[in-house]
């Protein structure tokens, strides 16, 4: 049986041989760099997920803590300013940077309590429209705002624009 074998071997074609094992090589080359380029993009959209997943729950958090007893167009506002923010020239390029960004908040100093019930849920909501703008823009770069109750010494330097119930906003 082994010197059929070798009689094979010594008979066959190497030329036949060598070429389809050089279509081999190349076709297995290709699928392995077409697999590591759809992981590659697997781990990227993952990746764009879970940055938007947390800009969107800072957003949200910015509205829950700064506006959550307001009405929805004072909840919008917030969040409106907030991204506003993420776009103006002197401020942080990430919605979290920016709602994070020391002294810009109040409440990101404080020890504040975890978010839930009804109040967390429409602060969500709120965020993802304004997000994904799904809520169409009332305040085109108005950058600032603050409760109606204290008047900033900045207020006096700034376009007031509009109140909405308890928060006053500038350009």
């Amino acid at each position: 049986m082994l010197w059929k074998l070798r009689l094979f071997w010594y008979r066959l074609d190497k030329a036949v041989l060598g070429l389809g094992l050089f279509f081999a090589l190349v076709v297995g080359a290709l699928a392995a760099a077409a697999g590591a380029v759809i992981g590659q993009r697997d781990v990227q959209r993952a990746a764009a997920r879970d940055f938007h997943a947390q800009s969107v729950e800072c957003l949200a958090l910015n509205v829950y803590y700064e506006a959550r007893g307001e009405s929805l167009a004072g909840q919008y506002a917030v969040a409106e300013v907030t991204l506003n923010r993420k776009s103006a020239l002197g401020y942080p390029k990430t919605i979290c940077e920016v709602v994070y960004q020391k002294g810009a908040f109040s409440w990101t100093a404080d020890n504040v309590y975890a978010p839930g019930g009804p109040e967390w849920r429409r602060a969500v909501k709120v965020a993802e429209d304004v997000y994904y703008r799904r809520h169409a823009a009332a305040l085109p770069g108005v950058l600032y705002y603050h409760a109606t109750y204290v008047q900033p010494e900045w207020s006096k330097e700034r376009s007031r624009v509009a109140r909405i119930g308890r928060h006053v906003f500038y350009r």
